[in-house]
Order: structure tokens, then C-alpha cells, then sequence
């Protein structure tokens, strides 16, 4: 059998290190893998992957490292409501860029491309979203910028000979989660964390391990599949404040019970960004109007296209990956 060579970055963040713990446990891979932080990944290195440090921001670092390898699977990203244009920059265009690079330079096959859906997002309810659906004139931060000008870059890449394939998965989830559930129970502990708007909103969730099904059928996807963007969700929305309240209440915690309208926070948070960017020192606010967004709207994605095209077919429900969330966090924490 002849393995495929598969290079991962971010392997240091949730994705990443998830996607290259189940792959190296896969006898049909040679892994190698990248992260930023020194040392944060050398446990691959007890299964027999190959570990890289450094920002691939460096172009001769990822020209140097991404050699001998059939598919690069680029998770690294700066994700984050807040922060300079130019960190955004970097770490979502120009790294892209070098990633691209170095694919054509060692010819590599495949490059699958994890994006987002906050390209998506407009501070409106919506349902069923496709991939071929108008995009905001004007997208909702830096990173929403910054990741679809990335994918723009990608799609170009596709024109050019280099397989691609672009994943748009829409809150991701599961045990070693280090954003999206962490960020919610900092802000109950801090008595910050109250419900906007009715309640009533509905999201999708993906499971970091449907997720990295889809990703590992695009290492096998046909030729028709390829070029195109993919949403990538466990194909069943969730009220949303239903689902933080399940997550509170399996930690013994007593879900929040105050209100805010929506209106109210929007304003508040305006106020707030307004006064972090007259302050220049780029502390993220307590509230933003994308965070305010993403909890008082509702937004669900088709992924009739990545089953279509994909054979993608979530497996993992909204609840396992829940429990499996609170199961290792009470674990760690």
C-alpha cells in the first residue's frame, strides 16, 4: 500500500492538533505537521510524525518544510472578533500565499483550504445558506476580510493547476475545544454572559470529528469536486441558547436567566469598539457587535453540496460532541 504524505498546519490549535491525532493513528498516512508555538506539538513526534516549528508567514520556512507530501491540509488561521488588520494579514493572506507557493514549487497534489462562514455573516437571520448565495458588501471584521480574500487566493490557485478544496465548517466543537465553549463559560464565571435577544435563534455546530471526515474525504474527492468551497456543519441546527443552557447545566452550572434586547447590546458593543480603537492599544472589548451578532441571530448553512459532491454524511450529533466537550473539560480544568 502506498501512503499518502500529508502536511498539516495549525497543528497546534483545536483543528489541527484533533486532525493530526486521528491521522497518525492511520496506518494509510505519513504526517508531518506545523505550529507556531515552540514545543506545542512534540507528542507527535512519539507517533512518528515529522514536527516543524516556526510561522509559515516566513515564506522559505514553508517552502523548506512542505516538501515530499501528496496534501496540505492549512487549518492555521488567526481567528479572533478583534485585533490589527495586519496580524490578520499575515497569518490569513500572506501565509495562504506562502502555502500556495510552496505547493507549486514541491508539487504538491492537494491543497484543502479550512475557511469560514463568517464570510457569510451580515446581522441577519439567515437559514439554509448555499455556497453560490451573495456575499455582505461589507463582511463583519478583519478576520470575515482577510479569510475570504484567502480563499480567493485558493480558488485562483484551482485555476492554476493546484487540486483544491475549501471547507467552510460553522462552529466547531468537541473535547479540546479552546474557543468557542471556553469563551462561554469565561463569561458566565465572569457574570457577563446574558441572552440577547428573544432566545429564539437557531445555529448550526459542527463536531470536530465530522469535520475531519470531511476533510478526510477530500483527500479522495473526484475531479469534479475540486475548486469549490464547501459548508461543512452536523446537519441539524440547534436553538441556540437551548444548547448553551444544556452545556451549563451538565457542568452544574445554573443557566443565565437576564435578558438583554438586542438593540441595547448592539449599541453597547458599538460603543465599547469605538472605544478600543480611540484607545489604539488593541485589547478586544468585553462585547463586540459580531458577538452580539452570533448570539441573537439565527444562521444555519445547506450542506446538500459537500454531501453531494463529498459523500460527507455527519455522523456525530450536536449532543456526543457536547458531552464529549464537558467530559474532557472537567477532565483538564
Amino acid at each position: 500500500m502506498t501512503k499518502k504524505n500529508i502536511y498539516i498546519t495549525g497543528a497546534g490549535g483545536f483543528l489541527g492538533g484533533k486532525l493530526a491525532e486521528r491521522l497518525t493513528d492511520n496506518v494509510a498516512y505519513n504526517i508531518s505537521a506545523n505550529a507556531r508555538r515552540p514545543n506545542s506539538i512534540d507528542w507527535l513526534t512519539t507517533k512518528n510524525a515529522n514536527v516543524f516549528y516556526g510561522d509559515l508567514c516566513n515564506k522559505e520556512l514553508a517552502l523548506s518544510t512542505i516538501q515530499n507530501c501528496d496534501i496540505v491540509v492549512h487549518c492555521a488561521a488567526l481567528s479572533a472578533p478583534w485585533g490589527k488588520y495586519e496580524d490578520f494579514y499575515n497569518a490569513n493572506i500572506k501565509t495562504t500565499e506562502n502555502i500556495i507557493d510552496a505547493c507549486y514549487t514541491n508539487k504538491v497534489q492537494r491543497l484543502i483550504h479550512i475557511s469560514t462562514p463568517s464570510i457569510y455573516f451580515n446581522f441577519n437571520d439567515r437559514l439554509n445558506i448555499t455556497e453560490e448565495e451573495t456575499l455582505p458588501d461589507i463582511m463583519v471584521n478583519d478576520y470575515a476580510i482577510t479569510k475570504y480574500i484567502a480563499e480567493q487566493k485558493v480558488i485562483e490557485a484551482g485555476k492554476n493547476g493546484l487540486e483544491v478544496i475549501i471547507l467552510r465548517p460553522r462552529a466547531i466543537v468537541g473535547a479540546g475545544d479552546t474557543t468557542i465553549m471556553p469563551r462561554l463559560l469565561k463569561a458566565y464565571k465572569e457574570n457577563k454572559l446574558r441572552i440577547i435577544g428573544n432566545g429564539k435563534n437557531i445555529a448550526d455546530l459542527t463536531s470536530v470529528s465530522n469535520l475531519i471526515d470531511a476533510i478526510e474525504l477530500s483527500f479522495v474527492a473526484p475531479k469534479n469536486a475540486l475548486g469549490h468551497a464547501y459548508n461543512i456543519t452536523n446537519g441539524n441546527p440547534v436553538v441556540l441558547w437551548d444548547m448553551i443552557n444544556s452545556l451549563l447545566q451538565k457542568m452544574n452550572f445554573y443557566p443565565p436567566q437576564k435578558k438583554i434586547p438586542y438593540s441595547i447590546a448592539y449599541t453597547l458593543a458599538y460603543y465599547l469598539e469605538w472605544i478600543a480603537k480611540a484607545k489604539k492599544n488593541n485589547t478586544e472589548p468585553v462585547l463586540t457587535r459580531y458577538g452580539v451578532g452570533v448570539l441573537a441571530k439565527s444562521m444555519t448553512m445547506s450542506i446538500e453540496k459537500a454531501k453531494i459532491n463529498l459523500g460527507y454524511n455527519p455522523i456525530q450529533s450536536n449532543e456526543d460532541a457536547i458531552a464529549e466537550f464537558v467530559k474532557w473539560w472537567q477532565q483538564n480544568n
